[in-house]
């Protein structure tokens, strides 16, 4: 008897303020409109690992995120992306950072991937490997937007580096862009998690880091057992927040060793993940994570957290804040 299939997915932790009058509106359809793209995948009964695929390249496409176009600029006023693919099936993951010039990160995680050769590709030659796979590629200023660009003007301003949340706040107070156009909140990196009809589970992950970051800065996002992780023995498992602390406390592969070696159940482990290894170090933001039996956890200990999740023959439901 096949599984029933089940897909979530994150926007960022972090969120635009509440209550702000700020429509919510285009966020919560952006949610839904990757979750489908992902979803349809499943439907057809093709894996997860396509599934999460497809989900976050719908993801990078959008600008109200802060991966692929509409990522936020580094301290030399470039950007640098980052994205990481795990199959539970087999283990196999493949991950590139600070890539300049692919258009859709995730899509070369998938590559590196499939070549089995690596796990992780860096810089140029995740550029260059992109473009001899035959990958789209851009210039640079494909993802850029003036509400980006006014975000790292804000950054500068204040020497800071910035989470994007927080490079949201700053730049609300500069109230708008060099365009005139609103700079409310774009916000986080992205990911999603899923488990196909066959019982397979899959995790991929992207961001464009943060708001002014040291050039060279890789955060938790393209790090196995950090900011992605999969194992058909447990959980996928895609994060988002203070990428230090992520890859400091081992945070999606801490998950996967509750479940597996202290019999947890995934929201006990989850939980204990944050509470435990996380928050002590000062880390904030969120996880997303389904296990084998299809259960969904989807837990931050950030203001919000952008996320939507759907199981088949369920309706789909995307959320911003705790309630």
């Amino acid at each position: 008897m096949a599984t029933p299939y089940v897909l979530a997915l994150h926007g960022g932790a972090g969120t635009i303020p509440r209550g702000a009058g700020r429509d919510e509106g285009p966020y919560r359809q952006a949610l839904l409109e990757a979750l489908a793209a992902g979803e349809a995948v499943l439907a057809a009964g093709g894996t997860s690992l396509d599934a999460v695929v497809e989900t976050v390249r719908a993801l990078e496409d959008c600008p109200l995120f802060n991966a692929g176009h509409g990522a936020v600029f580094n301290a030399e006023g470039g950007h640098e992306l980052d994205a990481a693919v795990m199959d539970g099936l087999n283990l196999a993951a493949g991950g590139v950072a600070a890539a300049r010039r692919i258009r859709n990160p995730v899509l070369a995680a998938r590559e590196v991937l499939r070549t089995g050769r690596s796990v992780l590709l860096g810089g140029e030659g995740a550029d260059r490997f992109a473009e001899a796979r035959g990958l789209a590629i851009v210039e640079p200023a494909y993802f850029s937007t003036p509400h980006r660009h006014a975000q790292w003007r804000r950054a500068r301003e204040m020497g800071a580096q910035l989470l994007d949340h927080d490079a949201e706040q700053a730049v609300g107070s500069a109230g708008r862009g060099d365009d005139g156009a609103s700079v409310e909140g774009r916000v986080g990196t992205v990911g999603a998690v899923a488990l196909d009809r066959q019982g397979h589970l899959a995790a991929a992950t992207s961001t464009g880091g943060m708001t002014n970051k040291p050039l060279g800065r890789i955060g938790d996002s393209p790090i196995v057992g950090a900011g992605v992780y999969a194992n058909d023995a447990s959980c996928a498992v895609s994060t988002t927040g203070t990428g230090e602390h992520f890859v400091r406390a081992c945070v999606a592969h801490d998950i996967h060793a509750r479940m597996r070696y202290r019999s947890q159940t995934l929201e006990e482990a989850v939980q204990a993940t944050m509470a435990e290894g996380l928050q002590p170090i000062g880390g904030v933001g969120g996880v997303i994570a389904i296990d084998a039996g299809g259960a969904v956890v989807l837990r931050f200990n950030s203001v919000g957290m952008y996320r939507a999740w759907t199981r088949e023959g369920s309706r789909p439901v995307a959320a911003i804040f705790a309630s």
